[in-house]
């Protein structure tokens, strides 16, 4: 038996990187996936690829700021295949390193509305049809920086992962009665387009590799693992944990 089968579940930025790997992974294990995402005919073709590999995928556009295309989203998910089990909040963007004097207002708040404000939608929105299944499982990514501080990333990058973490454990202590479940995945750097610019940056890439004892980036499909796990009956009694992939980063 897959891990996943008879699960409905809708993934935030599904279009490429760890998303589209989780979507992937996903499928795999039996799942039905709905992936929402900005970049429609990257989630297009994502989704076409799993169907044609035998699984079960559906792409709906998604902008994770607008509480309308969420609602959307859920329903479609509930009306195409059933009801909806598990939701992977894993759209998210970076920023731009600026001294906190110099960081531009709206590059703020673009930041916050998407990697954290996004996240507090997704949620609101999928609880009601998780409610009505039964109960659910709900992901939020974060990040090594969700914990940790460095002077080299963003502000508004460090405080909206900080606060999915916190958003987390809030919402797993107010559903757990209810039946669902809430965790947050913690990645360090990882191989996706986010961080291509940083790797191909010798400088950069020397100074992220010093500060991951492992010695090297992660893989999409390691988070997608851990994603995996979580969203599983596996992690039956897990809930408002953390769950860090990072190749050591935050053990120092």
């Amino acid at each position: 038996m897959a891990r996943l089968d008879g699960k409905v579940a809708l993934i935030s930025g599904g279009a490429r990187g760890m998303g589209e790997s989780e979507a992937r992974l996903f499928a795999q294990e039996g799942a039905a996936v709905v992936i929402g995402d900005i970049l429609d005919t990257e989630g297009e073709a994502v989704a076409t690829s799993i169907n044609d590999a035998g699984g079960r995928c559906l792409y709906v556009h998604l902008d994770v700021r607008d509480e309308g295309e969420w609602q959307a989203a859920v329903a479609e998910a509930v009306s195409r295949f059933g009801s909806l089990d598990v939701l992977v909040n894993n759209a998210g963007i970076g920023s731009s390193p600026f001294p906190i004097h110099e960081e531009p207002v709206d590059l703020w708040d673009r930041t916050i509305d998407v990697n954290l404000k996004g996240v507090f939608l997704g949620t609101r929105s999928a609880i009601p049809a998780m409610l009505d299944a039964g109960g659910g499982s709900i992901i939020n990514i974060s990040s090594q920086l969700g914990i940790v501080g460095v002077p080299y990333s963003g502000a508004a990058y460090q405080t909206a992962k900080g606060g999915v973490r916190i958003f987390t454990k809030a919402a797993a202590l107010q559903y757990a009665p209810r039946g669902i479940r809430v965790n947050s995945v913690h990645p360090g750097p990882i191989e996706t387009d986010m961080t291509r610019a940083g790797r191909n940056d010798p400088e950069r890439l020397e100074m992220m590799l010093s500060r991951i004892p492992m010695g090297r980036y992660g893989e999409p499909e390691e988070v997608a693992n851990a994603v995996l796990y979580l969203a599983s009956d596996e992690a039956s009694f897990v809930t408002g944990s953390e769950v860090v992939v990072d190749g050591g980063w935050t053990a120092q």
